[in-house]
């Protein structure tokens, strides 16, 4: 569900702005605009966060693959004078360098001496080849400093390779925060002796806010001498755009991790589609990968990593390998080949269909329920109006499309009579419900775009096929460089050449076995985040330009 947000403005004592601050960010429970926050604090704490990144940036860059230093802490501060030192003493090197080159041709003479006898002597240019200008040191000088600045950058670059990135970094967070108090504080502005805040609070927050207010009333206007706050909650009002605040059931509350990790929410006004998301995701997932083997690599990985992955993503990417290694249980594809006791079993015969219209039905199949049950879902939530039954009716255009699909390919031999009777009342529906009699003249339009509408279903149910495509694709990746590597080792006659071209053999296997993983790494997210979060959105209404509710709190 979306959870229903509640507009707060809250009044405290302009005096009072650090202790209240303090207080909302203990409660955690206060969404603020932050980021319209940029006064001078704000540049500054933003400052600081900036030269923590740039010294942890400078401490890898100057180590490099060195291993044997003495790692000790040092202060953001000495880091970038000591960049800024070696900056200097760079520009130095490449001043003396210049200099050495233009005057090496002449060899370590005395400039004092040449310039003397320039004066002195008439006539001298013609006798002697001196340069335009002269130096201010002789050639052996230039040298000599220029020995001393490179072995100053030296010292300067290993006290920067030595101090220990792990100490600025365990600051992060806490500067963060003082970034968040910043921009909090400007945004609570003030008028007079008061200060004024205005943010988003969940509806099931609120008792807590109360409870930190004065003990726990409820009322929309409370007041507490004790904290000195005045606090005004009400319900958002049109044109306003509340953050959104998604709570799957507990069970799909991982998916969550999804959402922050592409970085979409839906909006406030929108639906929590949280469940299907994750259920079609996890079968898009095992059928682009299309290989056990591959999901038991994941698994592994996900089951290594247990202790260092937060545990929405380890659930998450439990789920996801797990359905992988159970589709190659089904399809019997294990590192682009079949494993001999798996053959006996029927499900494993029928994907292996090699005129591929099973896979493809299967496909199909997929996509028509997803479609449909985003236009069901639609027309739940608006019965009894009667735009509902027009959401109904694109059900019924769905299913007609799906066997129109069908029919095109070859799976079906022929189009069903009774698919030409849904389709004509189906779209009737559509013509007839879509838009109210009192929206023809603002809405009008729309029906004129049915037609490509319509046409447009076919198109999302033909791009189901994706899933079929992308995974015989992998698999056919994988068959490939099998046969190469097996091949090698068949050519060969010697027991030498076959030792050698069996190294060769597991080399090309683990190429191409890793190049596989990561094209069906790109093909999850290119393919399966595309299919739930366009098609499926497209019909389900979901805009995914929301706003992520992201509490005022300490990291």
């Amino acid at each position: 569900m979306i959870v229903p947000m509640k507009h707060l403005d809250l009044v405290c004592l302009a005096s009072e702005k650090d202790a209240t601050l303090t207080r909302l960010r203990a409660l955690g429970a206060v969404h603020l605009d932050l980021a319209s926050a940029n006064g001078a604090s704000v540049v500054a704490a933003e400052g600081e966060f900036s030269d923590a990144e740039k010294a942890v940036r400078l401490i890898l860059k100057a180590r490099g693959k060195q291993t044997d230093l003495e790692i000790r802490p040092r202060p953001v501060a000495d880091v970038l004078a000591l960049a800024a030192d070696r900056a200097t003493l760079v520009a130095e090197q490449e001043r003396l360098e210049k200099e050495i080159r233009a005057y090496a041709p002449y060899g370590d003479f005395d400039p004092a001496l040449a310039a003397k006898l320039r004066e002195t002597v008439a006539g001298l240019e013609e006798v002697v080849d001196l340069p335009a200008k002269l130096p201010e040191m002789r050639l052996s000088k230039m040298r000599e400093k220029l020995a001393r600045v490179q072995n100053r950058e030296a010292i300067d670059d290993a006290k920067i390779a030595s101090a220990d990135e792990r100490a600025i970094l365990v600051a992060f967070p806490a500067i963060r925060d003082r970034i968040a108090f910043a921009q909090a504080k400007e945004l609570l502005a003030d008028r007079g002796a008061l200060a004024v805040l205005s943010g988003w609070i969940p509806e099931p927050r609120v008792a807590a806010l109360m409870e930190e207010v004065h003990g726990g009333s409820g009322d929309l206007f409370a007041r507490s001498r004790a904290i000195g706050w005045a606090v005004l909650l009400r319900d958002p009002e049109p044109g306003e755009t509340p953050p959104t605040l998604v709570e799957p059931p507990r069970l799909f509350r991982p998916v969550k991790a999804l959402f922050a990790g592409l970085g979409v929410a839906p909006a406030y006004t929108e639906a929590d589609v949280s469940v299907p998301f994750m259920c079609y995701f996890s079968l898009f997932f095992a059928m682009l990968v299309g290989d056990g083997a591959y999901g038991a690599i994941f698994l592994a990985a996900t089951l290594a990593l247990r202790k260092k992955l937060p545990r929405s993503w380890f659930v998450l990417l439990t789920v996801f390998s797990s359905a992988t290694i159970l589709w190659g249980v089904l399809s019997n594809t294990w590192f682009g080949a079949g494993l001999p006791f798996l053959a006996s079993l029927p499900t494993v015969a029928w994907l292996a269909d090699p005129s591929y219209n099973h896979m493809m039905l299967l496909c199909f199949t997929i996509g028509v329920s997803h479609l449909m049950l985003a236009r069901i879902w639609n027309g739940v939530c608006k019965f009894p109006d009667s735009t509902a039954i027009a959401e109904f009716g694109w059900a019924g255009v769905l299913l007609m499309m799906y066997l129109v699909t069908n029919s095109i390919v070859g799976i079906f031999p022929r189009f069903p009579t009774w698919g030409l009777w849904l389709g004509g009342v189906s779209i009737a529906a559509v013509f007839l419900f879509s838009v109210k009699p009192s929206e023809l003249k603002t809405r009008g339009a729309e029906l004129g775009m049915l037609p490509l509408n319509i046409m447009s279903a076919l198109g999302d149910i033909i791009s189901y096929v994706r899933l079929f495509a992308v995974g015989l694709a992998s698999v056919k990746v994988a068959e490939n460089f099998n046969n190469m590597a097996i091949g090698l080792v068949a050519d060969a006659d010697a027991i030498w050449a076959k030792a050698l071209l069996a190294l060769a053999m597991v080399a090309i296997l683990v190429f191409g076995h890793v190049l596989n993983l990561l094209m069906a790494g790109l093909s999850i997210l290119v393919h399966a985040v595309r299919l739930n979060t366009l098609e499926f959105s497209n019909h389900k209404g979901i805009t995914w330009s929301g706003l992520a509710f992201n509490p005022f709190r300490k990291s």
